[in-house]
């Protein structure tokens, strides 16, 4: 196949997304309007009949004082990842960014390589010497993704260390997934633990009211992000990235962005965001208040939630990243056993990749975030 690869503009691009089944919600164009701290490029790859076979969403941050950039591009391109020929999809772009005067290039293949489903979670978190998710044997592998991965060496790009680079934008390797896809609800719901269907329930009998919220209705989101923020100890962002996320996603696509909020006697006491491409919907931001906890309205939140992604005929719920860890006494364990009880699975992808153009930037941009 011979591939040429340009600069295409914003419709050529969402296009080619609708076409789709689904991507990623960072490979829609709005994407580059909610990060507004970095440039942005849609690049679009062509087959030898002119048609477009697949894009790539590249946001460019530049480097203090110099003219050159780390190009990114979050859980993408949108490509053909299992192509023998991945070098001839790769190559021209690495050749168009190093031009473009990109330093260094990251990117995060969408490729799945291994699913756990929730008993063989569960037999993990109960067995005292299984400390990871990697040391459970996996429900599924999928042997393609390694052959990208040995592709992608050969080529020279490097396997990124989790959680730990692209200006603090690095995407979770780790997430949990409710498949759809060929399941009525009330099997969905079969697919609950007990803990989880009896906090429905419990939430049902107090009274718990789950409602969609409109753009006026970020300022309830955002004091109940800042209470979870403080409990938590993140540092949250502020109410303006969200009012920017809503405008700028939902300009593209009425129904890319949405806010649900769980009221009890008339008060907001859980909130989320969901977004929407094609067939895959995500769980993306979560906030809950210090009270009334007992009525359980994050349980009875995400019930409407999967409910209502499964009315759009959506294939997955993606409940977005975990940690691999399966320690108790990890900070971030409660967030894998709270999304175990959807009866999901874990996925793991690719992780993300870096292609270092100017070997003695990219030393320095790994130097610099390790000293932050």
């Amino acid at each position: 196949m011979s591939l040429t690869l340009r600069t295409i503009s914003r419709e050529q691009h969402l296009a080619y997304i609708r076409s789709l089944p689904s991507a990623s919600h960072m490979q829609v164009p709005a994407w580059a309007d909610v990060k507004t701290e970095w440039g942005s490029e849609n690049l679009g790859w062509f087959d030898a009949k002119g048609e477009l076979v697949g894009a790539g969403l590249v946001l460019y941050r530049q480097l203090p004082k110099v003219k050159r950039y780390l190009a990114y591009l979050p859980e993408g391109p949108v490509i053909n990842w299992y192509a023998p020929n991945l070098e001839e999809w790769l190559r021209p772009m690495l050749a168009h960014l190093k031009a473009k005067g990109a330093f260094s290039v990251k990117m995060g293949p969408p490729v799945v390589i291994r699913r756990w489903d929730a008993p063989a979670i569960k037999a993990g978190i109960q067995d005292p010497d299984v400390k990871r998710l990697r040391d459970v044997e996996a429900t599924h592998i999928e042997p393609r993704a390694f052959e990208v991965a040995d592709r992608l060496r050969r080529m020279g790009w490097q396997q990124g260390e989790d959680g730990g680079a692209g200006f603090g934008d690095v995407q979770p390797r780790y997430v949990f997934q409710v498949p759809l896809e060929g399941r009525t609800l009330d099997e969905v719901h079969k697919g609950f633990n007990q803990l989880w269907r009896r906090n429905i329930k419990k939430a049902e009998k107090a009274g718990v009211e789950v409602v969609q919220g409109g753009y006026d209705d970020l300022t309830t989101w955002q004091e109940l992000y800042e209470v979870t923020a403080e409990r938590d100890r993140f540092r949250p962002r502020p109410l303006v990235y969200f009012q920017r996320m809503w405008k700028a996603l939902n300009a593209e696509d009425p129904n890319r962005m949405r806010l649900y909020l769980a009221k009890h006697e008339g008060e907001a006491v859980a909130a989320a965001t969901m977004l929407i491409v094609g067939g895959h919907v995500w769980y993306s931001y979560g906030a809950s208040a210090n009270h009334k906890r007992e009525v359980r309205p994050s349980n009875a939140m995400q019930w409407r939630m999967l409910q209502d992604a499964y009315a759009l005929g959506a294939s997955v719920y993606d409940l977005r990243g975990i940690s691999d860890s399966l320690d108790d006494s990890d900070h971030l364990f409660g967030l894998i056993q709270f999304k175990v009880g959807t009866g999901g699975q874990a996925v793991e992808y690719l992780g993300e990749w870096d292609f270092p153009l100017n070997k003695l930037l990219h030393k320095a941009l790994d130097i610099y975030m390790s000293r932050r």
